[in-house]
């Protein structure tokens, strides 16, 4: 046989090997900050922990689409999300077939993460993913529910004619001997004291990746998975951190570790390194969210008898919510009035009030360059 171009065509497929010393610091900086993620989420409320994991399922639904170009009604998923997890009544008008489907292969995926993976569960996910009566999914001729035809299925780029074939799937034949395989394998790895429960969800990430099984949809059903894995190994269904919104920030990396690895011997550990690190970045970012959020809480608690206008505390919301829907660390005096669209005398008054009032603390500056954050110093119990 020639030289093998793909991984799957080594002699030794699919016996996978790693370099444990390279990632054990990686290794421990993730079970470190996944025991500080979920002692900070025992600090919330019940009501704060049931928004924070639809914040979480939702931006993991939209940020998977997003990976394959795909832009989601984020409305509709958010209502079909919410109305499972009983939070909110929503209106019916807004949930399509596609949110319907999005919502049931997350929750299945995280909540039933005790009931085995077989393929009758992998086409049940399938037929989620690409439901009845959607006329896009109709026109590409998917087989839904089914594994792929036997047409040859490359990863092309370049122009037609001088393709740059970045994966070649194995063969359609096979295909399901292949997938005992990884099924018995994923089911039997659950008791395995001897590999690391983040370890077996890169694993499995990128092995059924590889096998590519269906038509469509690989990829989603792949963070799918990779979900239902890590929820196996902290043995509970509550998701508070988003691994695809960290995959898509870094896509082209994704892509190019994925085609890499897809090219050369068994050995993992490039791959699980850079699993890892962005494991690592979607629990970091998932603990900065519901820090901001616990501040919040405490803020308010901590000025809940003082008399502030609708303007005030808008403007507070926005400042404590950071990040994309407020102000990184301050604001000034003219985005204050443009935010509270009030005058530059009121806004200059309400700035006032608040320092005095202790909500906010004057940054060094002065002038147009003066700017205020909020006052942590007893809301957050540091």
């Amino acid at each position: 046989m020639d030289h093998p171009r793909w991984i799957w065509q080594q002699p030794d497929w699919p016996h996978f090997r790693w370099q444990s010393e390279r990632l054990s610091p990686l290794l421990r900086d993730c079970v470190l900050a996944q025991g500080r993620l979920l002692g900070m989420s025992s600090y919330a409320g019940a009501e704060l922990t049931a928004q924070s994991e639809l914040d979480s399922l939702l931006q993991n639904i939209v940020t998977s689409s997003a990976i394959e170009g795909e832009q989601l009604n984020v409305g509709s998923v958010r209502s079909s999300l919410a109305r499972r997890l009983g939070l909110v009544e929503t209106d019916g008008n807004r949930v399509s077939k596609r949110s319907e489907g999005l919502a049931e292969l997350m929750l299945d995926a995280t909540q039933h993460f005790a009931e085995p993976l077989d393929l009758t569960r992998l086409f049940r996910w399938h037929e989620w993913l690409f439901p009845a009566q959607e006329e896009d999914f109709n026109a590409r001729h998917i087989r839904v529910g089914a594994l792929r035809g036997n047409e040859p299925m490359q990863v092309v780029s370049g122009r037609l004619d001088r393709p740059i074939v970045h994966f070649e799937t194995p063969a359609r034949e096979g295909m399901e001997q292949q997938l005992d395989v990884f099924l018995d394998w994923f089911e039997s790895s659950r008791a395995d004291t001897q590999l690391d429960p983040l370890l077996r969800a890169g694993i499995a990430h990128f092995w059924f990746v590889t096998l590519h099984p269906f038509d469509d949809g690989n990829g989603r059903l792949t963070r799918a998975l990779t979900d239902l894995a890590l929820a196996q190994g902290e043995h509970q269904a509550i998701r508070f951190y988003v691994m695809s919104a960290s995959i898509l920030d870094d896509r082209t990396g994704y892509y190019r570790v994925l085609e890499t690895s897809q090219k050369a011997t068994l050995d993992l550990t490039e791959w699980l390194e850079w699993f890892l690190q962005t494991l690592l970045k979607s629990l970091q970012q998932a603990m900065a969210r519901i820090g901001r959020v616990l501040g919040k809480a405490r803020f308010w608690q901590q000025h809940r008898e003082q008399p502030l206008s609708s303007e005030q505390v808008k403007v507070l919301n926005r400042l404590l919510d950071g990040g994309e829907n407020g102000f990184e660390e301050s604001i000034s005096a003219a985005q204050y009035q443009a935010v509270a669209k009030v005058s530059k005398a009121t806004a200059t008054r309400h700035l006032a009030d608040l320092l005095d009032k202790g909500c906010l603390v004057r940054l060094p500056g002065a002038g147009r360059s003066t700017r205020y954050q909020v006052n942590y110093s007893d809301s957050t119990g540091a």
